[in-house]
């Protein structure tokens, strides 16, 4: 069998704000739409849009455009959105609670059904009718309840040894919001959620903004 190609993930990053866009286009009622469209709605260009979708086949008809409600079933199928996903996560801080109630998780299949904490004080409390479980218990939960995907909320310090628990109990997946880099297998996919960065990134670029000098 052939292997498939590696998606890049610029292309796969894409791939899913066309999906959000088919999804409002579908409900406002839009049936059809042509690849500027849908370029201009996410920030891509027409050729950009084509040459995403072609990693996973041919869609539409030249002159025609795309089916909004055909492409959107097809990409969340592709990005295995057509199915739910058990999370178990790590961390009753604030960030942790926050994600508890994160409601677009929910909506897009993502499903937290377990919580854990290393800290005594937290265990036994309840979040989003989540009970907070010892870190011992985290094999046994994830084996129980088929879970796949791990949250990691901790201090940076702690956030290294979560991901090898979480490697250990076998999860297959894992987002990462500790401010820190962590090493997992690489058949174990990470991606972190940096919000310290991010506004880092945004204070530089209004500040050189505001700096720079009128054309």
């Amino acid at each position: 069998m052939t292997p498939k190609p590696a998606i890049p993930r610029p292309v796969l990053e894409r791939i899913v704000l066309y999906l959000r866009q088919l999804e409002r286009f579908r409900r406002d009622g839009i049936d059809t739409v042509s690849s500027p469209e849908l370029g201009d709605a996410v920030g891509a260009s027409a050729a950009q849009v084509r040459k995403d979708l072609s990693y996973f086949g041919q869609f539409g008809q030249r002159g025609h455009g795309y089916d909004v409600r055909e492409l959107a079933r097809t990409l969340r199928s592709l990005l295995s959105l057509d199915r739910e996903w058990r999370a178990a996560l790590v961390g009753a801080g604030n960030i942790g609670r926050a994600l508890c109630t994160y409601r677009p998780f929910r909506e897009r299949g993502f499903h937290i059904v377990a919580l854990f904490d290393n800290d005594p004080h937290r265990e036994g409390l309840t979040w989003a009718r989540l009970k907070v479980q010892p870190m011992s218990q985290l094999p046994r939960t994830v084996r129980d309840l088929g879970i796949e995907l791990g949250i990691i909320a901790v201090p940076p310090e702690a956030a290294q040894l979560v991901a090898d628990q979480l490697v250990a109990a076998g999860v297959r997946g894992i987002l990462n919001f500790a401010p820190t880099r962590v090493v997992v297998p690489e058949n174990v996919p990470i991606r972190s959620a940096d919000l310290a960065v991010d506004i880092e990134s945004l204070a530089f670029l209004v500040a050189n903004r505001a700096e720079a000098p009128e054309p």
